[in-house]
């Protein structure tokens, strides 16, 4: 059985001109070609598809997605590692949803707000064990002093500015620019003036070892799929890593 392009596009709720993107760029083949000229995909492309859409949830770019598809051959094995990562998505938003609705029937009902329950799954502390393994207890705490003490709009700020430098990262990397050119050594800039914005990190603390922290995220970015998937998964990973270790071997 196979699927005309129109009736897959409207499954998967994007468009034919997607589609047939993916198959001018060899990221999604159509199982055959009709007569007509439309492409039709089966089974095995529709799983394909699937994890494309997918892995851009994660926040990967094309060219990341297409090398972690030729990377991973075993397909259901593949998916359980998406399914792992989906479910712990569907434990988080629906704590988060369940939060926001004791909000709403304490402010509706002039009931008192337990303060404790109002933030339930939006934490920011889900990282400890390990910042405390890499760089102590107190580099923790100082960071997570912080950024209790921010108010909501520094807050605020914060995650948009986080997220501006990573999406410049990812257009960056898939324009094809040098990791030593200007453009992405003005990101690096940019990049170790975020990190040394974090008090108890190597990079906010004076006398610290900025230039080796700086080096070391580098590669973890690359080594860690969580961090890769900020800049477009491992591909950008490297190009920031490179542009990292670049900028940090001139300046720091």
């Amino acid at each position: 059985m196979d699927w005309s392009i129109q009736e897959v596009a409207r499954l998967a709720g994007t468009t034919s001109r997607t589609l047939r993107h993916y198959d001018d760029i060899g990221l999604l083949e159509p199982a055959r070609i009709g007569s007509n000229g439309y492409r039709y995909y089966d089974r095995a492309a529709l799983v394909r598809l699937q994890r494309i859409l997918l892995l851009r949830e994660l926040g990967l770019g094309l060219p990341a997605i297409g090398e972690v598809l030729d990377g991973q051959r075993d397909e259901s094995r593949a998916l359980a590692g998406h399914l792992e990562w989906l479910r712990q998505e569907q434990d988080r938003l629906a704590r988060q949803v369940a939060s926001v609705e004791r909000t709403i029937e304490a402010l509706e009902g002039g009931e008192q707000m337990m303060a404790k329950d109002m933030f339930d799954g939006f934490d920011h502390t889900q990282y400890r064990d390990e910042v405390e393994q890499r760089w102590g207890a107190e580099a923790y705490a100082q960071g997570d002093r912080w950024w209790r003490g921010l108010r909501d709009d520094e807050r605020q700020a914060w995650k948009e500015r986080t997220a501006a430098l990573g999406r410049d990262w990812i257009a960056a990397a898939e324009s094809g620019v040098a990791p030593d050119g200007e453009e992405a050594q003005e990101l690096a800039r940019r990049h170790v003036e975020w990190l040394t914005g974090v008090p108890g990190t190597p990079a906010a603390h004076p006398g610290g070892d900025v230039k080796g922290y700086v080096i070391g995220l580098g590669e973890m970015y690359v080594a860690d799929d969580r961090f890769a998937a900020n800049y477009g998964g491992e591909a950008g990973a490297a190009f920031v890593r490179d542009a990292l270790r670049t900028f940090a071997e001139a300046n720091l």
